[in-house]
């Protein structure tokens, strides 16, 4: 756990406990689903040591899909399940090799890249096409948000990838995964989910979008 923290500035120290310990003490408070609380802890804390480029989330989000995958099933998110129990899983595995080969020979953290234009096109063009597809799936399946759910899934499978490549414009994808993936949890919420943890997860996913964009785009930048 020590080695881990390697390289975490004490503002990173201090704030990325705190999210977990306060999503913890609201849940217990509120008397949440506690699937719902591992799958929050198991998800950012991923996304915390996905961004400091540490192969051990891998492991981590191992956990994390498996509980999630069930309370999207709970919640009737289809397209969710789908994603999560078919395409993360296996891919958590694959980024367990893909990163391990790729440590920068001074710290524990992986090499980042960035894609040439030509890839970002085509990588968009081919996601806005499998939603428009993927959401006439989830309508006829009777998913609650057809549209929303589609465009979390596809351009989730979309991070993924980029996450598993070690591309800085993966934060891009997750800054409005997160944000539309709030709003529809949101809404389960309002509509009687006992979800509150997933709730603050995905809020704290899109905030760790934000910065995480900010420190990989930096570091790239100074590489260059």
């Amino acid at each position: 756990l020590k080695k881990e923290f390697e390289g975490f500035s004490l503002a990173e120290k201090i704030l990325f406990p705190a999210i977990i310990i306060t999503i913890i003490g609201i849940s217990f408070y509120m008397k949440d689903s506690k699937i719902a609380l591992v799958s929050a802890i198991c998800g950012i804390s991923y996304v915390i040591l996905a961004g400091k480029g540490r192969v051990s989330c891998y492991y981590i989000g191992l956990i994390g899909t498996v509980c999630y995958s069930y309370i999207s099933w709970k919640n009737a998110l289809y397209g969710q399940l789908i994603l999560y129990a078919c395409y993360y899983f296996p891919m958590q595995v694959l980024g367990i090799y893909q990163w391990s080969k790729h440590f920068k020979s001074d710290s524990r953290e992986i090499e980042k890249i960035r894609l040439t234009k030509k890839e970002a096109i085509l990588y968009l063009l081919y996601s806005a096409i499998g939603m428009t597809i993927f959401a006439l799936i989830l309508k006829y399946m009777g998913d609650i948000k057809p549209v929303m759910d589609a465009f979390c899934v596809v351009f989730s499978v979309l991070g993924l990838f980029l996450t598993v490549r070690r591309c800085v414009e993966q934060w891009h994808v997750w800054f409005f995964v997160n944000f539309i993936s709030l709003i529809m949890w949101i809404y389960a919420y309002m509509n009687g989910s006992n979800c509150l943890a997933t709730v603050l997860m995905w809020a704290v996913y899109w905030g760790l979008s934000i910065y995480f964009l900010y420190t990989w785009e930096k570091e790239i930048r100074q590489k260059n």
